[in-house]
């Protein structure tokens, strides 16, 4: 089986790309962390597997929840990115959301259809 992890940005909020960069890396950190709590199969073999990452594109925040609400109820693990605000905007805006480490056909049908990154 194959395993990976998806990172969904909110393209609304026209980040910069070093933005984005450091909120994926975040949504990666935190559902790494969240699955050595509950999904540690998952994440052995996709540490395993060479750690496979993909960073795709929604519109909106609401576009955002949706995502999430499809992935928990496939029992994903999630992480929804809440910036700082200490640059480009206001403290608490909720960037990205990253799903995973799971098996790809799982996260396929949360993440499948939209447009990378």
């Amino acid at each position: 089986m194959k395993y990976k992890m998806v990172i969904v940005i909110r393209e609304d909020l026209n980040l910069s790309c070093g933005k984005i960069a450091v909120q994926v890396a975040h949504a990666a950190v935190e559902c790494t962390l969240k699955s050595k709590k509950g999904k540690n199969l998952w994440l052995e073999e996709w540490l395993r597997e060479g750690q496979k990452k993909v960073v795709v594109k929604t519109k909106t925040l609401r576009d955002l929840y949706e995502l999430e609400f499809k992935a928990k109820n496939l029992g994903l693990i999630t992480a929804i990115i809440r910036d700082a605000g200490l640059t480009e905007v206001p403290p608490g805006t909720v960037t990205c959301l990253g799903i995973g480490p799971g098996p790809e056909e799982l996260v396929n049908k949360v993440t499948g259809s939209l447009p990378l990154l």
